[in-house]
């Protein structure tokens, strides 16, 4: 059972699809999945501009969106929150691009004053983009994006906005179009449900007149040549086919839920997970409601336990994955994952694993079980609202 923010569980919908043997990436079976994917995409992004499928990881997209748009030598500013959020900064760097970076302490949203006094200091001149992240997974914080961005187009116009959505995508309201996005990149192996391999970039005009003034914007990553593929239901180089096929199930999927019904479900799932955590007498790291991820709660380790050995025994005893933390906080913080094809019954599940291993290992600062009861009291209270409602 596979409790991380990434990979995420498959449904067995999609690993069907997934189990037929590959086909010709020219062929005109492929062809007519690509054409029926396109516009899932754009559903699901909110958008009516292309949107790129590359054989990558989501890292890969975040280079194509820094290549493609920005000249070795100009200047972004990357608002970092976490591990991920950090790449950004790390991939320009790489690619001789400056950058200005504003962090935070881990377990803290982006802060909008932080960001609108850069906006409008001595080197907002200079930025001609803003990079940072919907949902940051190593921390388990969501930023307020939508705000983030209309603070963005307010103070500089000009500057091309571009988000990493890679674990937002699915769980979190997202509207590139009405939010006034440039570039937004996701990643398969999260809220899309698939194994991991494909990436996913959003592209409005305004990023594509920037990319015309890129200098060197690579082969393989290149907007151009996928600009020209995306409408003829075809990738510039071999795509991967059989992902694709199960790419193409995996939106069906999400189409029939509807949006609103992934939100909520995975809001749900914070909701139970957060009740049964703080009713297990543990701390959050992130203790914001608000800036709380729906995709992953991070749980501050508890004095005397060792995350190696809760993971290791949640997997051998119950099958269980949980992840640990990044960086710094590799020993600090478990992190579990409640994000894509995972439903309260996979929390209740979780919650009672852990609860139990918490107290194989001695820890008993709340009695056995105040946790699956707070999980399922959360659960029976979310419910009696949606009936009333």
């Amino acid at each position: 059972m596979l409790m991380i923010p990434g990979p995420t569980p498959v449904p067995q919908e999609v690993l069907s699809e997934l189990a037929y043997p590959p086909m010709g990436h020219r062929s005109g079976a492929f062809k007519d999945i690509m054409l029926a994917i396109q516009p899932k995409l754009q559903w699901l992004f909110q958008t009516q501009q292309p949107v790129f499928t590359y054989a990558a990881s989501a890292t890969g997209a975040m280079e194509a969106a820094l290549v493609n748009t920005v000249n070795p030598g100009q200047t972004v500013l990357v608002l970092a929150c976490g591990v991920f959020s950090q790449r950004w900064a790390d991939i320009a760097k790489r690619l001789g691009i400056e950058v200005i970076e504003q962090a935070v302490e881990y377990g803290q949203p982006n802060s909008l004053s932080d960001l609108d006094a850069i906006l409008s200091g001595p080197d907002a001149d200079r930025i001609k983009a803003v990079c940072l992240i919907h949902n940051e997974t190593s921390t388990g914080v969501i930023n307020p994006v939508e705000a983030m961005a209309r603070l963005i187009r307010q103070k500089k116009p000009d500057a091309l906005i571009i988000i990493d959505t890679v674990t937002g995508l699915g769980a979190a309201p997202f509207d590139f179009d009405g939010w006034d996005i440039d570039v937004a990149v996701s990643g398969s192996q999260k809220g899309f449900m698939l194994p991991p391999g494909l990436a996913f970039l959003a592209v409005s005009q305004r990023a594509m007149q920037r990319h015309a003034q890129v200098a060197n914007p690579g082969f393989y990553f290149n907007f151009t040549d996928n600009a020209k593929s995306v409408g003829q239901g075809q990738t510039p180089w071999t795509s991967a086919t059989t992902l694709c096929r199960g790419l193409l199930k995996s939106l069906e999927l999400m189409e029939d839920d509807g949006l609103d019904v992934l939100h909520d479900r995975h809001r749900l799932n914070r909701q139970i997970t957060r009740a049964a955590i703080q009713a297990m007498g543990l701390s959050f790291l992130v203790t914001d409601e608000a800036a709380a991820s729906p995709s992953v709660t991070s749980v501050l380790k508890p004095d005397g336990i060792e995350v190696a050995d809760l993971r290791g025994i949640l997997s051998n005893e119950f099958g269980l994955t949980i992840a640990a933390g990044q960086k710094h906080l590799k020993d600090g913080i478990f992190r579990i994952g409640h994000l894509g094809a995972i439903f309260p019954r996979d929390v209740f599940t979780a919650i009672s694993a852990i609860e139990a291993v918490l107290h194989r290992l001695d820890y008993n600062r709340a009695p056995l079980g105040a946790g699956i009861t707070a999980a399922q009291q959360e659960w029976t209270n979310a419910c009696r609202v949606a009936i009333t409602s």
